[in-house]
């Protein structure tokens, strides 16, 4: 049986978790979701939804080995890249090779950047709480990237949320973030989608039509009575 019908049940799930856990930092404002596009958006979503706090991006790349782009040598975010080494030595990628990648991978992050939030400032992270959040974890070297990134504004708190991670790639965090929500941790793991029964790729429309419904619930709530700081 697959135990998650969708992303957006994962997300749904993901968020129940999180409030339990953490039921202090639902509606506070200096907590913010950060999702990694395309696949962690309509989980994040789901979790800003629950937690009443906006939704923005945390826009990662993977570095694929060239002719073989589904393998990780790596990962990059804005300022921060982390490598695997053993990818890297293992395939004989040399430095002219790996720039190339790089220099392509930084190019589709702006695309990625303009297309999805326009001219929009980024969100200032200092002291506030960082809930990052994505479909899954595989190796976990995209996501490390993003949480060193996030590290390097100052969070008060990051913690790392998605719906499946095996053990061994979770190990990579437990100095790394302050927090993990995660919630099958199978040991035989083969690759994120087949714990998903739709697991389609999105597009980016699809995602630019999220941000904007996240928009509109950071506005909502904004007006609504009571919320806390």
């Amino acid at each position: 049986m697959t135990p998650f019908e969708d992303r957006v049940e994962a997300g749904r799930l993901l968020a129940e978790a999180l409030r339990s856990s953490l039921p202090d930092i639902a509606g506070r404002k200096n907590t913010i979701v950060l999702a990694l596009p395309r696949g962690g958006v309509p989980l994040g979503l789901e979790v800003a939804r629950v937690l009443k706090a906006p939704l923005d991006l945390m826009l990662v790349r993977k570095l694929g080995v060239p002719g073989h782009e589904e393998l990780a040598m790596g990962a990059i975010a804005s300022g921060v890249r982390v490598l695997n080494d053993d990818v890297v030595s293992g395939c004989g990628i040399d430095d002219e090779s790996l720039a190339a990648v790089a220099r392509a991978e930084q190019a589709e992050l702006e695309r990625r950047a303009k297309r999805y939030r326009g001219d929009r400032p980024w969100p200032d992270l200092k002291g506030r709480t960082v809930i990052l959040v994505d479909d899954g974890i595989a190796t976990g070297a995209t996501m490390e990237v993003a949480a060193r990134a996030v590290r390097q504004q100052q969070p008060a708190s990051l913690v790392l949320a998605v719906p499946v991670a095996p053990p061994s790639s979770l190990a990579r965090f437990t100095t790394l973030v302050d927090r993990i929500e995660c919630l099958m941790t199978p040991e035989s793991f083969w690759a994120i989608g087949a714990w998903y029964r739709d697991f389609s790729q999105l597009t980016d429309e699809q995602v630019i039509a999220m941000m904007g419904e996240a928009g509109d619930l950071a506005g909502e709530a904004d007006k609504a009575p009571g919320a806390k700081k």
